[in-house]
């Protein structure tokens, strides 16, 4: 069973036990531990582990190419006419695309995956009957380019499907600010309901804030230890 991502804290609560009925319908086997191991997969990704606060913190952010010309900033500045004109336009369609790396806010990310299926649909007339949650993973589509912008990675945007079914329109051209502001607002909540569960049988070790926090630990003796080495 796919387990529904909830942007808010009040929904996520009241469809837990309702979503359980149906995991252990669909999973005999499965206990609530695994249920609560599979949510606390789910939501960790939006999360990070701060040391001052010791505590967790929404972290709804992805990194993602930002997918440019070299020397764009002069490319058709200056231009020519007759035959010199037509070469320069060859040598810019002929150029290479040079990236860096971006982080940008998850909703940044669904505004961007938004217009990519909206300018699709609008060239297609054939698709009227069909919404944006359709296309929501069609690999063309996604991972289309047209000139420069972001490079979509289409096995990292595997991981940002659930969030994107909870969040995007099923039909419009932009995404809701305040629907993610709530997100923001609820994730901690979401997952400290999560832990509590997860402390109640015990299962510490898979805990977000476990989980996290170990993960944090070992990011700054990495550091550290890379650190040294430059030494």
């Amino acid at each position: 069973m796919e387990l529904p991502l909830y942007l808010t804290y009040r929904e996520f609560e009241s469809h837990y036990y309702d979503n359980l009925e149906q995991w252990f319908e669909q999973n005999y086997n499965a206990s609530e531990t695994d249920y609560l191991k599979t949510l606390a997969d789910l939501y960790s990704p939006y999360l990070y582990y701060n040391f001052a606060n010791d505590r967790l913190q929404p972290d709804a952010s992805i990194q993602i190419k930002d997918c440019f010309f070299p020397y764009q900033e002069t490319i058709g500045i200056s231009f020519h006419t007759g035959n010199e004109n037509e070469r320069d336009i060859r040598s810019i369609k002929n150029l290479s695309h040079v990236f860096e790396w971006k982080t940008i806010t998850m909703m940044e990310y669904a505004q961007h995956i938004l217009d990519k299926i909206n300018k699709d649909l609008s060239k297609n007339k054939d698709r009227e009957n069909r919404n944006v949650l359709d296309f929501i993973n069609q690999r063309g589509i996604i991972t289309s380019r047209d000139g420069a912008g972001y490079c979509v990675n289409y096995h990292q945007h595997q991981s940002t499907l659930p969030f994107l079914k909870a969040y995007l329109p099923v039909y419009g051209q932009t995404v809701n600010i305040a629907a993610y502001r709530d997100f923001i607002f609820s994730i901690v909540q979401i997952a400290e309901y999560i832990d509590r569960k997860l402390k109640d049988v015990r299962a510490f070790e898979s805990m977000i804030y476990t989980k996290l926090k170990s993960e944090a630990r070992f990011n700054v003796q990495m550091s550290h230890q890379f650190l040294t080495m430059c030494n």
